[in-house]
């Protein structure tokens, strides 16, 4: 039987992965560089990066690819069989966070072995460019920090 904290932890992850190719090939199915949506501070706009987070190490997205596996690998290893070992992987924030960094993950993963770039489109224009999976990786590694810091907290009580 699948444990409670593991259907939450891949349902975000299933859902997180869906909604960022879902929302990519929306996108995609505009030329590169076309603005489909702009106001005076944000627009979505269709683009692609073959580096990582910021624009860093721009034409190395099979290395990055590589990373996202083992990133992906060791948040499936400490997810399904060292959680019991901290508090962190067994709370639902943490499962939550763990989640949508896993679903962030394999999003722009399969971005990479498909097209050997990572699709971006939204642009606040004082930032660079990003996706649904780059907001999920963030958000979760803030939900993740969070959470470890109020599990390390409690555990000190």
């Amino acid at each position: 039987m699948i444990h409670q904290w593991n259907m939450i932890f891949f349902l975000t992850a299933i859902l997180v992965t869906i909604a960022d190719q879902l929302t990519k090939t929306w996108v995609q199915s505009y030329a590169e560089g076309y603005t489909i949506f702009r106001t005076e501070f944000f627009q979505f706009a269709h683009s692609r990066n073959t580096g990582a987070a910021f624009g860093l190490f721009q034409d190395h997205s099979f290395v990055l690819a590589i990373v996202a596996l083992f990133a992906t690998f060791t948040i499936l290893l400490f997810t399904l069989f060292f959680w019991h070992q901290l508090s962190i992987f067994g709370n639902t924030l943490g499962r939550t966070a763990l989640g949508l960094m896993l679903g962030g993950t394999i999003g722009n993963l399969i971005d990479r072995l498909r097209f050997g770039s990572v699709t971006d489109f939204i642009d606040f224009r004082v930032w660079p460019s990003f996706n649904v999976a780059d907001a999920a990786i963030t958000v979760g590694a803030i939900l993740f920090a969070y959470s470890l810091a109020f599990s390390t907290r409690a555990e000190k009580h």
